[in-house]
């Protein structure tokens, strides 16, 4: 029988980094194909900060993890077997499809995907990334023409998409990023008015340089000290919208509230969080007008794409370590 590699979880990386022995590899049988199930193999993998707390058990929007438990992803593969009369072999699906070379899952839990030149956009530009950054910036950043929107975390997958959509709506475009490499793309590439390298730049002084006041929209992936700096800034009636906390994934733990909250009253603000999710039903129009805004070149994306099963563990530890350059992605062998 055909063998199913698998990588489980292993380990509660709370308040460290990720090490080898927080995953465990471990080959088994194929599993048979349940009644109203689909068998898909394996294909490309997606690969989000989130992951590390659903190992720690400490978000709360997804059931707990358990030790032992084949690790949780997003990824698109071929349909291989069938009892479910909505797909057929030869497919191409995207689901909940975890570390493993072939997972079987009920057909309620995939969607059929167009096998075309953005079959891995499904994973970012079209698929979760895409979708937090459009319901992110238009239902919580509600930016208008002429605001100013400052995005941190913006040469990160979702980070660019936000910027590209404010541009759509008319804004004054500033993205903060790590590095002269990935601040350039995004003023050439991208489409941002001005960058800001946290690595190398005193962020609040730019931002004070760039905006002094005038923060109308404030698209937060990074949290701690660069909200903080971006709340001593914001404009009346300020929208921030926070998406995620990368500064603190890596540590495990919960930094101090923001020094400068206050802000929000004296302006008239309000910060907001927000799940992806909660939008679902709108899932289907917003990514048409992504792929028109793709199809047009209003939008571009970046696809940091490694390779190989035995890679896996590793390609989500870049993202802590800084090392992705778009969305990051995992081709199996």
């Amino acid at each position: 029988m055909t063998e199913n590699r698998q990588w489980l979880i292993n380990g509660r990386p709370r308040g460290r980094g990720l090490v080898d022995d927080d995953f465990k590899k471990v080959v088994t049988p194929v599993p048979e194909v349940a009644e109203g199930h689909v068998l898909v193999k394996n294909e490309i993998l997606g690969f989000d900060p989130a992951q590390k707390g659903w190992m720690e058990n400490i978000g709360g929007y997804v059931a707990p993890t358990e030790i032992g438990e084949v690790m949780r992803a997003s990824g698109i593969g071929t349909v291989v077997e069938s009892r479910h009369p909505e797909f057929s072999v030869g497919d191409k699906v995207m689901g909940g499809l975890r570390w493993q070379d072939y997972a079987m899952l009920p057909g309620s839990e995939l969607d059929k995907i167009p096998d075309d030149d953005l079959l891995a956009a499904n994973l970012g530009a079209l698929g979760t990334t895409g979708l937090t950054a459009y319901f992110g910036l238009l239902k919580h950043g509600r930016p208008q023409p002429g605001d100013t929107l400052v995005v941190s975390g913006a040469a990160g997958a979702t980070g660019s998409m936000v910027g590209q959509i404010g541009k759509i709506a008319g804004c004054r475009t500033i993205g903060i990023a790590g590095g002269k490499e990935k601040c350039d793309w995004l003023i050439q590439d991208v489409g941002y008015d001005h960058a800001i390298d946290y690595k190398n730049e005193d962020v609040r002084a730019k931002l004070k340089e760039l905006c002094n006041q005038s923060i109308n929209v404030f698209y937060d992936n990074v949290g701690g000290k660069i909200l903080n700096d971006a709340l001593a800034h914001i404009a009346m009636h300020a929208r921030i919208a926070i998406c995620g906390g990368i500064s603190r994934y890596e540590k495990g733990d919960m930094p101090a509230g923001p020094e400068n909250y206050f802000n929000l009253i004296f302006k008239r603000g309000t910060m907001t969080g927000f799940i992806m999710s909660d939008y679902a039903s709108e899932f289907p129009e917003a990514k048409k007008r992504m792929r028109q805004w793709i199809k047009e070149g209003k939008i571009t994306f970046k696809e940091d794409i490694q390779e190989g099963f035995d890679n896996i563990p590793d390609t989500l530890r870049r993202l802590f370590a800084g090392q992705n350059f778009g969305k990051q992605l995992l081709r199996l062998d």
